[in-house]
């Protein structure tokens, strides 16, 4: 391996390394692995543009463009032609996942979820930090400077880490930047030429810098990594993981969680449990259909639906009245809540609207007034709580709902919101839906009636996602979960300008016996909020065989001055949703989760479209397919030279039976595949030489064995007679054996990497580059000759024209 091309491995291995301080930062590390490949493709782009004829400060910049356009592929699908190419909306889609990013840092504690926009910054950091390291170690040869983005890169992600830091991130970082200063080094030494040691016969190596360098950059990294156990601890320094406060802790004015909602759910979802998360009483009759609600998310930016309220509140003993509810006098439901140890990260299961909560340290949680959320401080606030809620028994009658006047003009502007690269087909399929509905009740059942019917299904094997691109994919396959149908139904009543949400928590539980109800790691749930003036937020439920689907008694009085909610009976509810199973063995329970019906789930498999006609698979395939071909290239090319060279096919070749006088042409083939095969298992042309010392050369550095050194200079023999010796003087036995003889042996002296370098990524190959090159010279030659040619041949005769009649102008009489 070259100086060059250790530079440049050890400059992506120290960004690697370095890299690896942010793994405290997110819940998952499958962003590592998008940041390594990142980190490889960039190495390889300036491995490869550094061997042409450009200017160096082309590199970073081409770099840099590279960078992006993974980051448009890696992020912006939505914005690509194709799934590869990106479209005249993929910045637009790239700056909306950034910003989404930009609004996670402000709303999540460490260690936040996986989202795109967190996963989007980390990524390009680390691209951005390996384009800086390549440029400054490589391509300009200064690996001191590297250290620089190398030094912020762990300066930031280890801040940013808090409490989670290590000093293990630094040692792996420092020991990255020391790998690559002894790369530079021994680039420096071998420039400089052959270094003498001084033994007993003068030995000389210049392969390696003086161990005493790298014994003082050893001793100190080990230094900086034990030193500050005996020292006392003054929060000053780097390795210094303390952010100086307990991470993830709110204050009055605002709290700091991990939890992603929709994250945590389809995680729950996809990978259901029975374990048992909490238990609970409720004094009510509709107690096995009230939902426990742990938030609402009010804001659909297009990647995905979240909280958008920026400040919380201290929880209050008395909550403050709900939003859009006429009066609060209304009956109440007492609840008693146990949270298990399996529960962890989830903000506070409720029944909705919540009028008071007792919680045994109050100072653990916050309010968000906007959606009712009652929010932790930290991840662990939930495990094992014991605490009281008080909601209001909300009853509106069908009647009721239709009749409610039309919400206010806040509440509407806040609550119809969407962004402008919402699919046409949502608002196409929502007006199509509603078409003879006549108020937003009526739209609203209209749209539930549609999405629990038989043309959609239940499905959790259907990729998660709540953002535009997966609304239309929903709309368009009509399989998911309750992730899908509760942010599409939601995004639906926007475009029909119904003030929606999407909440989150659980189906109600499971009867325990008495009044005593537990909730399963099968019962997480969401489900879409529309609001209706002098009512609130009232649930629907479009998922179909999950939870309880809503039904407002169409057989009521006048409306009264209290709002009442009256939730559906599973037997009331059966001619709104499908039964899942014809069985009388499947309980409403069953039908609820969706157990049953394993059936039905077949036959819906059976007639599931392949994914794999999708524009975006077929156009990542093929992108990958090109670049698996142009990594290939190399090798069929050297592959087919060989052939050409050493004969095949049933022509005459050097290597046929017999003797055989062979053309001066079959004789210089034989001999440039000799030194090419030398090339590409580590050993350069020397032009300089003749070719019985280019052989003698190859034999010393390979150290052929007899027979393969023997076979070189039968080569270089033949090959001094063609060049040297008067024509048809000689003839030349078969050379084919030879060559692959002398092959042989350069292939055991190489060893197995350098075997695989020359069959897959061949030196030799660079002649193709130059070919090629040569090519397009010479035919931007031949195409500015022949348009000089095509402009005389049009502008001669013109020139000539107006020659003449200048010289036949008489020219005018002098006055």
């Amino acid at each position: 391996m070259t100086t060059r091309a250790k530079l440049t491995v050890y400059s992506a291995l120290a960004t690697a390394l370095a890299s690896l301080c942010m793994l405290p930062l997110l819940t998952t590390r499958s962003w590592l692995t998008h940041a390594f490949l990142v980190i490889a493709v960039i190495a390889a782009v300036g491995a490869g543009l550094r061997r042409s004829p450009l200017y160096r400060w082309t590199v970073p910049v081409a770099q840099l463009l590279v960078l992006l356009l993974l980051m448009l592929i890696g992020f912006a699908g939505s914005g690509l032609t194709g799934g590869v190419l990106p479209g005249p909306n993929a910045m637009r889609v790239l700056s909306q996942v950034f910003s989404s990013g930009i609004d996670d840092i402000k709303q999540y504690a460490i260690p936040a979820p996986p989202t795109a926009g967190l996963r989007l910054i980390l990524v390009s950091s680390v691209g951005l930090i390996s384009v800086l390291v390549d440029t400054a170690a490589v391509t300009y040869r200064r690996s001191a400077l590297a250290g620089l983005p190398l030094l912020a890169l762990y300066s930031i992600g280890n801040r940013v880490a808090g409490d989670h830091g290590s000093w293990v991130w630094f040692g792996l970082a420092a020991a990255g930047y020391l790998v690559l200063l002894f790369a530079e080094g021994q680039d420096r030494v071998s420039r400089w030429g052959r270094v003498f040691r001084g033994g007993a016969r003068g030995t000389v190596d210049s392969s390696r810098v003086s161990p005493g360098g790298q014994q003082v950059g050893v001793l100190a990294l080990a230094l900086a990594l034990l030193l500050p156990v005996f020292l006392p601890r003054w929060d000053l320094g780097l390795l210094d993981s303390d952010s100086g406060g307990s991470s993830g802790k709110g204050t009055a004015g605002s709290v700091s969680t991990s939890l992603d909602p929709l994250v945590s759910l389809e995680a729950a979802i996809t990978k259901p449990t029975d374990s048992e998360l909490l238990t609970y009483t409720l004094d009510s009759d509709l107690a096995d259909q009230i939902y426990l609600r742990t938030g609402s998310l009010d804001q659909f930016d297009g990647a995905n639906w979240k909280l958008s309220s920026p400040v919380v509140s201290d929880l209050p003993a008395t909550l403050p009245s709900p939003e859009g509810l006429r009066t609060t006098n209304v009956p109440r439901i007492e609840g008693d809540f146990q949270v298990s140890d399996r529960l962890e990260k989830s903000w506070l299961p409720m029944p909705y609207p919540a009028a008071s909560v007792q919680v045994p340290n109050r100072g653990d949680w916050k309010l968000d007034p906007l959606t009712r959320t009652v929010l932790p401080t930290n991840d662990k606030a939930i495990r094992g709580l014991r605490y009281h809620v008080t909601s209001l028994d909300l009853r509106p009658t069908a009647g009721e709902l239709r009749t409610a006047p039309l919400a206010p003009q806040d509440i509407r502007d806040h609550y119809t919101a969407l962004p402008t690269d919402l699919p046409p087909v949502v608002a196409e399929q929502a007006r199509a839906v509603t078409a003879n509905a006549r108020n937003d009740y009526d739209r609203a059942t209209a749209l539930v009636n549609w999405f629990t019917g038989p043309q959609f299904t239940y499905d959790t094997d259907v990729a998660g996602g709540t953002g535009s691109n997966a609304i239309a994919v929903f709309l368009r396959d009509r399989r998911g979960f309750c992730v899908h149908f509760a942010s599409t139904m939601a995004a639906m009543a926007r475009v029909l300008k119904i003030p929606s949400r999407v909440a989150v928590g659980f189906t109600p539980g499971d009867s325990k016996g008495g009044d005593v109800y537990s909730v399963t790691g099968r019962m997480y749930h969401a489900w879409p909020e529309l609001y209706f003036s002098g009512y609130g937020w009232m649930r629907f439920e479009p998922t179909p065989s999950r939870g309880v689907p809503t039904h407002y008694q169409e057989s009521s009085s006048a409306p009264t001055g209290a709002p009442t909610q009256q939730a559906t009976a599973a037997a009331s509810s059966a001619a709104a949703v499908p039964a899942p199973t014809n069985s009388s063995d499947c309980t409403a329970k069953q039908r609820q989760l969706g157990d049953c019906g394993s059936k039905n789930k077949a036959d819906a498999k059976a007639d599931e479209q392949s994914w794999l006609l999708s524009p975006q698979v077929l156009g990542s395939l093929a992108a990958v397919l090109v670049v698996i071909a142009l990594l290939l290239a190399p090798m069929f090319w050297r592959a087919a030279l060989r052939r050409r060279r050493l004969g095949g096919a049933g022509r005459r070749r050097p290597g046929g039976d017999g003797t055989v006088e062979l053309t001066d042409a079959q004789v210089l083939a034989a001999w440039d595949e000799l030194i090419d095969s030398a090339w590409d298992l580590g050993i350069p042309p020397d032009e300089s030489r003749t070719p019985r010392s280019a052989a003698r050369r190859i034999t010393e550095k390979a150290e052929l064995d007899a027979d393969a050194a023997a076979a070189a200079g039968r080569l270089a023999l033949a090959t001094e007679r063609v060049l040297y010796a008067p024509a048809g003087q000689f003839t030349t036995a078969p050379l084919a054996a030879d060559v692959r003889t002398a092959r042989r042996g350069l292939q055991a002296g190489a060893g197995r990497m350098g075997r695989a370098r020359a069959l897959l990524l061949p030196p030799s190959a660079a002649q193709l580059w130059w070919r090629i090159s040569d090519a397009v010279r010479a035919g931007r030659t031949a195409v500015g000759l022949r348009v000089g040619l095509a402009v005389e041949a049009v502008a001669g005769p013109v020139r000539r024209v107006f020659t003449r009649r200048k010289r036949s102008t008489p020219e005018s009489p002098e006055s």
